[in-house]
């Protein structure tokens, strides 16, 4: 059983120390949590409950605290896989929710399994999920200055549980101050994926992340007999090559974790029952 978790770019918002020790403490938290959950709990049961976690601290772009869009509005995606089955769900754009990656989980019940906009508002209503605004002063502020003058965050978690199985859960309050209906990678194979081999969870830049079909590939390169730490390499070779912006968790079957991002410094802790392992 082990485990590890992503909370977007350290340089995406306020750099000072303070936050600093905040994150690490946060995430430190988080995953010891999510670490005793597992023990108890599928790999997939287990990347959505740390998903949650994550959208419910404000120090994170996802849920609570997520970036505001160009028209003032809050839109969220979020995606859940599990490796075993290679079902894949996800919401994208959705609004006023409190945890995106909650509809996720319970699309994973359905024939249609990814759903946008107003159609995944109103499933998560009728299925019991309640209004939540999770716009915090702190964004609406970046929202004003960035009005007047003229972000690279996600959250996701990978684990593999007591009988092997792979998961990925990432979540996104988008990059902020983009254009109304945009995309992100969070709710695609791009940004999130698993099999029997690895599960990756990817954040940075949507658009570069796709272009370079960063978790997939990884997933993919693992499969086809690969180490992660090569598939890893590989792959951020060619993000290079399109100057794209992104970081990536994973752990493949053999219980190997490996993480890389393409520029400083993507916040992450990972667990395995004895050493912890965080961002500096």
């Amino acid at each position: 059983m082990k485990l590890i978790i992503h909370g977007g770019f350290f340089s995406e918002s306020d750099q000072s120390n303070e936050v600093k020790a905040a994150k690490q403490a946060a995430l430190k938290q988080i995953v010891s949590s999510s670490f005793d959950y597992l023990k108890d709990h599928t790999a997939e049961e287990t990347v959505v409950y740390a998903v949650s976690l994550l959208e419910d601290n404000n120090l994170f772009n996802a849920g609570t605290g997520s970036q505001i869009q160009s028209d003032g509005k809050i839109r969220m995606s979020a995606s859940l896989m599990n490796g075993e089955n290679q079902k894949f769900s996800g919401v994208i754009n959705i609004e006023n929710v409190k945890n995106p990656i909650e509809i996720a989980r319970i699309l994973m019940q359905e024939d249609d399994r990814v759903l946008g906009g107003n159609g995944a508002k109103k499933y998560a209503t009728e299925h019991g999920i309640p209004e939540f605004s999770t716009e915090i002063p702190q964004r609406r502020k970046e929202y004003e200055e960035k009005l007047r003058n003229g972000g690279k965050g996600t959250v996701g978690c990978v684990a593999i549980d007591s009988n092997g199985k792979l998961a990925a859960a990432t979540s996104t309050g988008g990059k902020g101050f983009e254009l109304v209906g945009r995309v992100s990678d969070s709710a695609t194979v791009a940004g999130n994926y698993a099999n029997r081999y690895c599960a990756v969870s990817c954040t940075g830049v949507g658009e570069d992340i796709v272009s370079n079909a960063t978790a997939s590939k990884i997933v993919t390169r693992v499969s086809d007999g690969f180490s992660i730490e090569k598939a890893f390499e590989k792959t951020f070779q060619e993000l290079k090559e399109i100057e794209g912006f992104a970081g990536a968790i994973g752990i493949d079957h053999k219980g190997d974790i490996f993480h890389q991002d393409s520029h400083p410094t993507m916040v992450f802790a990972s667990f395995d029952g004895s050493n912890f392992s965080i961002f500096n």
